[in-house]
């Protein structure tokens, strides 16, 4: 492997949202398929709050020439790929850069206090507007929102890893998620995931 498949080497990309989105699956989905083809990929979720609701963020540093420590330094992300949109501020607060790119969730997890009147939630307009001042690019999509209408809204994460390979910016061919996915699932399940994937990598390609 020579490298020319990174735009960076390390390459570092953070997967991030709260508990039960999927982030962690999604992490290990993008790590897998670069794996694959012979990248070296390491893996470390640094806030495993991952029960429902909590917080929780992966990084993977992915290198052709050898394997690296699994804490991205601070301000060193390349993209942040966030299941929840105000988790990619709270990520890019720590870990962006003006290179750093974006791809998020538009739909929220509310927490309780927002719920309950007590804490108050930022528009959408609010956050766009964050990011894109945070950031070299940014893709916006509700990938919530297109995961139920394939039938499966645990897809989101799937459509935003479809998002990632869309982007162009690491090598996740459409053919390298197809195998990994007919390991796992067979019949509607698997015809829904490469549907999610193929929505994500048209979310960002237009």
């Amino acid at each position: 492997m020579d490298g020319r498949g990174l735009p960076h080497d390390p390459y570092n990309l953070i997967v991030a949202g709260v508990g039960g989105q999927g982030n962690v699956m999604t992490s290990r989905t993008i790590g897998s398929m670069l794996a694959a083809q012979g990248f070296f990929v390491t893996i470390g979720e640094t806030f495993g709050a991952s029960q429902r609701g909590g917080s929780v963020m992966s990084h993977l540093r992915i290198s052709a020439r050898c394997s690296w420590s699994p804490q991205i330094p601070l301000g060193k992300a390349h993209m942040v790929v966030s299941m929840e949109p105000s988790e990619a501020i709270r990520v890019l607060k720590d870990f962006g850069n003006r290179q750093v790119k974006v791809i998020t969730n538009t739909r929220p997890f509310l927490p309780v206090g927002v719920i309950s009147g007590q804490l108050s939630y930022p528009s959408d307009e609010e956050i766009r507007g964050w990011i894109l001042e945070m950031t070299e690019g940014a893709w916006f999509l509700n990938a919530t929102e297109e995961a139920v209408k394939i039938g499966a809204p645990v897809l989101g994460n799937v459509i935003m890893a479809g998002a990632l390979a869309g982007t162009g910016e690491l090598p996740l061919a459409r053919e390298l998620f197809e195998g990994a996915a007919e390991k796992r699932f067979d019949g509607e399940t698997l015809a829904q995931n490469l549907t999610a994937f193929d929505v994500g990598v048209a979310a960002v390609s237009g």
